[in-house]
C-alpha cells in the first residue's frame, strides 16, 4: 500500500505539472478575433396562443372540486375540457388577479397534475416563459380532455393566505381550475360542481342547486366564475339586507353570529345610502361574504355582485369598543360601482395572463376609500366623532411618511407589483400603497373645493352619480381614463381640475393633502390621549403608536414593529426587530413607555431605553421632548362645514 501510495503521488504531480504548463502556453497565445466565442441574443418565441374576442369552440367546461379534506385543507379538482379538434392547446393557471392588482396566483400551490384523453395520458410541458402555461397535444378523435390535480392551500401562515380552518373555507376558484388559452375568458363556458363538508352551508354570487353536501352551480363564463369566490362553513347565517343584497356570514363560533337589531339595521341603512349615492345598481344581486374569524387569513377584496370581507372575532360582541373594521363593508361594496363596474382601461384584461397597468388606482381605491368612509359615517356604521378621528390617524400618518419627498404618491400604484405587500424595514421613506389613504384625503379636498365653487350646491355626491351611477341594470364594464374623470368633474365644477391632480398625483410633496380637513372646517392637532382610531389600532395590533411624535411603533413585548424615516428614534439608532429591555431603568411595559414620553417633555426627565439588536445591548438617550402625541381634529369654524354636510346621511 505504501508504495502505491508514493507511485500516486508522484503521477499527480506530473500530471499537474503538464496541466500548468498547458495553461501557460494557452494564456500567452490569446485567440485571434476570428475564433473568439461571441454569444449572441436568440429571439423570444411566444407559445402560448393570443387571447381573441370569440366564443370557445370546444363547448362547456366542466369543473368539479372537492373540498371535504379540511384536516390536511387539500382542495381535490376535475375538470373535464371539451375541444373541438386535435392538435396544440394550452391551458393556463390564473396569474393577474383582479382586485389584486398584481399577478398573484399560487402556482405554486397546484400539484399532482395528470392530463388524460380517453383514458390515457396526454403529457404536458410547462411553458418556460410562462409558468403558469401548461402545454398538451390533444390525441386524434379526442372530444375532451380531464385535467386532475391538487390545490394544496397554506396549512401556515408563512405559506401564504390560510383559506380552509377546521370551521369554515374561502373558495376562490382561480385557484382550483384552468382555462384554455387563445379566447377571452368571458368567451368561455363553465359549470362548477363542489363537493363541502358534510352539514357546511355555502355562499357565493353563483346560484345552483344542491343535492345532499354538494352544490352543482348554474352555468356561467369563466369571467364571471372567478369573481364570484364562495365562503363555506359549519356556522353560518344569512340576512336579507333588502333590495336584494344579502350578508352571509361564517364563524368560528355561534355567539359570533348573534347581533342586535340596532347594529344590522346599520347595515341595512348602509345598503340604502350606497343605492341611493350611485342612483343606479349594477348588479341583480349581491351577497356580501362575511368571516368573522381569528383562524382564516384575512381578506378584504372586491367583486361585481360580492365581496369577500374577513374580520376578527368580536364583530358585533365587542361593536361599543371602537369602530374596528367596520370600515369594510362600505368600502367593498362601493367597489360594484367603482372598480368593477366602472374601471380603469388598462386594469381591464381579457384574460388572467395580461399585464394588469395600475396607474389609476388612486380613484379605483381612493375613491372607493373615500366613499368607505362616507358611507360608514352616513350608515352609522361609524359615528360621526369615529369618522373625524379616522381622518385624523390617517392624515397624521401620512405626514410622517418622508418617503413623500422623493416619490410621487402616484408611483404608489405600483407597489402592489413592486413590493407583493411584503414587509419593509423603512416604509416611511420607501412608502406603500399610499394611493388608498392619500387618494381619499386627495378626493376630500377635491369635494370642499366642488362645494365651495358651487356656493354648495354640488360636491363629489354629484361626481358619483354622474361617473358611477350610469347605466342602470347593466352589470358589464365601462371603462375610463384619467381625462375622463377630468372632464366629468369639470362638466359639474368648472376648475383647473388637470393641474389640481397633477399636483398632489404626480409630484413629490413636503406633507399630506390635508386642505379637504381645513377647507372643510377642521384642523389637524396633536393631543396626548388617542383617538378612537389610533386606540382601536394600539388594541388590536397589540402596541404603543408614537409614530406622530417619538417615531416608533412598539409591540407591548418591547419589540420595535416601526420606526419613521429621520424621526428622533431613528437617529438614535432604532430599527425594526429591536427590542427595549428596559426605558429608565425600569422593565419595558406600554405604560412606563408612555409614561416616560410624556414626561420628556422635562428636559430633566431624559428618556433612557437599554436597547437589545441581536445578541447585542445598548444604552440610548433619547433626544426627544416632544411627549405624547395623538392626532386628532379640532373644529374651527362655527357651524356646519364642507366636511360635516358630505358626512350626513341622505336617506
Amino acid at each position: 500500500m505504501r508504495l502505491r501510495l508514493i507511485a500516486a503521488l508522484l503521477l499527480s504531480t506530473s500530471v499537474a505539472a503538464t496541466a500548468l504548463s498547458t495553461q501557460s502556453a494557452a494564456q500567452s497565445s490569446a485567440p485571434s478575433e476570428s475564433t473568439r466565442l461571441k454569444p449572441t441574443a436568440l429571439p423570444v418565441v411566444e407559445t402560448v396562443p393570443q387571447p381573441r374576442d370569440a366564443p370557445y369552440p370546444g363547448g362547456t367546461i366542466k369543473l368539479e372540486v372537492d373540498v371535504t379534506d379540511t384536516v390536511r385543507r387539500i382542495f381535490r379538482v376535475k375538470e373535464t375540457i371539451p375541444v373541438a379538434s386535435s392538435g396544440p392547446l394550452t391551458l393556463m393557471m390564473p396569474q393577474w388577479l383582479p382586485g389584486n392588482h398584481a399577478p398573484r396566483g399560487q402556482i405554486e400551490k397546484l400539484n399532482g397534475l395528470r392530463i388524460t384523453a380517453n383514458g390515457k395520458d396526454v403529457p404536458w410541458t410547462r411553458d418556460p416563459l410562462d409558468v403558469y402555461a401548461f402545454h398538451v397535444s390533444v390525441p386524434e378523435g379526442a372530444r375532451s380532455v380531464v385535467a386532475e390535480f391538487e390545490f394544496l392551500s397554506a396549512t401556515a401562515p408563512n405559506q401564504g393566505r390560510v383559506v380552509v380552518t377546521d370551521k369554515m373555507l374561502n373558495l376562490q376558484w382561480e385557484a382550483v381550475s384552468l382555462y384554455p388559452a387563445g379566447y377571452y375568458t368571458r368567451q368561455i363556458p363553465i359549470q362548477a360542481t363542489v363537493t363541502y363538508p358534510d352539514g357546511w352551508q355555502a355562499a357565493t354570487a353563483l346560484r345552483g342547486r344542491r343535492t345532499g353536501s354538494t352544490i352543482a352551480y348554474d352555468p356561467t363564463d369563466y369571467e364571471v366564475l372567478q369573481d364570484s369566490p364562495v365562503f363555506a362553513g359549519k356556522y353560518f347565517k344569512a340576512v336579507d339586507l333588502g333590495k336584494n343584497v344579502t350578508l352571509n356570514m361564517v364563524a368560528d363560533s355561534p355567539g359570533e353570529l348573534e347581533f342586535r337589531p340596532e347594529q344590522m339595521a346599520a347595515h341595512r341603512k348602509l345598503v340604502d345610502e350606497a343605492l341611493t349615492l350611485f342612483g343606479a345598481r349594477h348588479f341583480d344581486h349581491y351577497d356580501f361574504l362575511l368571516a368573522i374569524t381569528d383562524e382564516m387569513g384575512g381578506i378584504g377584496l372586491e367583486h361585481h355582485r360580492s365581496s369577500e370581507n374577513q374580520v376578527d372575532t368580536g364583530y358585533f360582541p365587542k361593536w361599543n369598543d371602537g369602530p374596528g373594521e367596520r370600515n369594510l363593508l362600505p368600502h367593498e361594496f362601493s367597489h360594484s360601482w367603482d372598480g368593477k363596474f366602472r374601471r380603469p382601461d388598462l386594469l381591464w384584461t381579457p384574460t388572467f395572463s395580461v399585464p394588469m397597468q395600475d396607474n389609476l388606482l388612486w380613484v379605483y381605491e381612493g375613491q372607493d376609500q373615500f366613499w368607505g368612509y362616507v358611507l360608514g359615517a352616513r350608515s352609522g356604521l361609524y359615528s360621526k366623532e369615529q369618522t373625524l378621528d379616522a381622518y385624523a390617524h390617517i392624515a397624521a400618518r401620512l405626514d410622517t411618511t418622508r418617503g413623500r419627498e422623493w416619490r410621487a404618491m402616484g408611483d404608489t400604484t405600483h407597489d402592489p407589483i413592486i413590493s407583493a405587500r411584503r414587509p419593509k424595514g423603512w416604509a416611511s421613506w420607501q412608502r406603500s400603497e399610499d394611493y388608498y389613504n392619500e387618494g381619499m384625503l386627495i378626493w376630500l379636498e377635491a369635494d370642499a373645493i366642488m362645494r365651495k365653487q358651487s356656493g354648495g350646491r354640488k360636491g363629489l355626491d354629484d361626481f358619483a352619480r354622474a361617473f358611477f351611477g350610469t347605466h342602470d341594470g347593466d352589470f358589464g364594464e365601462l371603462l375610463y381614463n384619467r381625462q375622463d374623470v377630468i372632464d366629468t368633474l369639470n362638466a359639474i365644477v368648472p376648475y383647473d381640475w388637470a393641474a389640481f391632480l397633477t399636483e398632489r398625483v404626480d409630484r413629490p410633496s413636503k406633507e399630506a393633502p390635508k386642505n379637504g380637513l381645513t377647507m372643510g372646517g377642521y384642523r389637524l392637532t396633536y393631543a396626548e390621549t388617542p383617538g378612537s382610531t389610533t386606540k382601536s389600532v394600539e388594541n388590536s395590533q397589540k402596541l404603543v403608536d408614537q409614530s406622530f411624535g417619538v417615531g416608533l411603533t412598539v409591540k407591548n413585548d418591547g419589540e420595535v414593529a416601526g420606526v419613521v424615516w429621520d424621526s428622533a428614534a431613528f437617529k438614535s439608532g432604532f430599527t425594526i426587530g429591536s427590542k427595549i429591555m428596559a426605558v429608565n431603568g425600569t422593565e419595558y411595559s406600554p405604560d412606563v413607555f408612555k409614561a416616560a414620553l410624556k414626561d420628556s417633555k422635562d428636559p430633566k426627565k431624559p428618556v433612557e431605553i437599554i436597547l437589545k439588536r441581536d445578541k447585542n445591548y445598548r444604552t440610548i438617550s433619547l433626544d426627544y421632548s416632544g411627549g405624547l402625541r395623538y392626532p386628532r381634529l379640532e373644529k374651527t369654524g362655527e357651524g356646519d362645514g364642507s366636511l360635516d354636510m358630505l358626512l350626513k346621511p341622505r336617506t
